[in-house]
Order: C-alpha cells, then structure tokens, then sequence
C-alpha cells in the first residue's frame, strides 16, 4: 500500500470518528422531579386567570453546556398530580372533558430538535402527546446554569422556559364560553447529570 493511500484511508477513518467524539461530550441527565414544576394559567370568564400545578413523573435530558447541537430531551408529565389549590377543582379538570386523566394518565413530550438563539437562549421543538393527540409544539428557554451544588452532590443544569397551547388542539373543546382556549405554561427545570460508574479495581490490586 502506498503512502498516499494510507494516508487517505487515514483521513476517511478520522472523519468517521469526528461526529463520535462531539457526540462523547454530551451528558446525561435525569430529571429533578422535586424542584421541576410546571405551572399553567387559563382565562376563567374574563375575571381572572388562575394557575395550576403539574409535575413530571420521569425524564432524560442529553446536554453539552457549549455545544447544543446534539441535544435532545424526553419526558412524561403525570396529570394525576394536578393541583389548582382546591380538590373538587381538582376532580372536574381531570375528568374526560379536559385532562382525561382516567384515560391516559401522562402528558409526553419527545424533542426532535433544539435551536439555539444567543449564549443562553434557544427554542426547543418536539412533539406532546396529550390526551392521546400527538401535536409539534415549541418552547423558547432560558439555560439559566450548570455548576455543582453547594454541597458537591450533584452536577445540574437549570433551565427556565415558557410557552402557549390551545387545548382545543389536544380535544379539550368543553365550556369555551366560559374558559379560555389559550393556556399559558412556565417551567422551571433542574436535571441532575449522570455520573459514569467509578472502574472497578482489578482483585489482585486490591489486595
């Protein structure tokens, strides 16, 4: 084999590699589901605009603070966390005229891109599953930070985002007169990165 054509194959095999090692920066979290939340506010026949709560029940987020490339997240919202502050309130929204909880218990969400607009800002684009209607949804965010907590624990990565839907959409046609078809959403995300396992020693040195 000549010089040459080692060389080349040399070349072809390193840009085959490439993509593997940007992607190797990448971590992997999962979800805090303790200090993650979400909150929504719809119109209430004009006199106000009340807020309620909802958790997520599990999740994955890939992430490089400065590359954003390759990120991609996946998630599942448990509807029967609920919470507009009062449990007759509660039942009626979870019912099969709005969240139809009994039916199909989480709300999933799926990323299919994440397109960055400055250092800290970007818009997230995937797909909800809501009520057994799958619709392409896009959530601008605020990458609020990545360090390790005060106490070295954990490594997280906070984020903050907002976003509309028409919950007509996702079947919820029920009392348009009197409850608005525009819900606003806030979240507040906190993902704690996956450590990979220590190696372990081989027998003969730990002895």
């Amino acid at each position: 084999m000549s010089a040459l054509s080692a060389a080349a194959r040399l070349l072809a095999c390193a840009a085959l590699l490439w993509p593997l090692a940007g992607r190797a920066a990448q971590h992997r979290y999962r979800y805090d589901t303790v200090h993650s939340q979400i909150l929504f506010s719809v119109d209430h026949d004009g006199y106000s605009r009340p807020f309620g709560r909802l958790h997520i029940a599990r999740g994955w987020l890939r992430f490089d603070a400065d590359d954003w490339s390759d990120a991609a997240t996946e998630l599942d919202i448990d509807l029967a966390s609920l919470d507009m502050g009062d449990p007759d309130w509660n039942a009626a929204l979870l019912k099969s005229a709005f969240l139809d909880a009994a039916r199909e218990r989480y709300a999933h969400f799926a990323s299919t891109s994440v397109e960055r607009t400055d250092a800290t800002h970007g818009v997230l684009h995937g797909r909800l599953s809501l009520r057994g209607v799958d619709r392409e949804i896009a959530i601008p965010f605020t990458f609020n930070r990545e360090a390790r907590t005060i106490f070295g624990l954990h490594t997280i990565a906070g984020f903050s985002a907002t976003a509309m839907l028409d919950r007509t959409d996702f079947g919820m046609t029920s009392h348009l007169g009197s409850i608005g078809r525009s819900v606003a959403l806030w979240l507040q995300i906190e993902a704690i990165r996956q450590e990979p396992a220590p190696a372990k020693e081989p027998a003969d040195a730990a002895q």
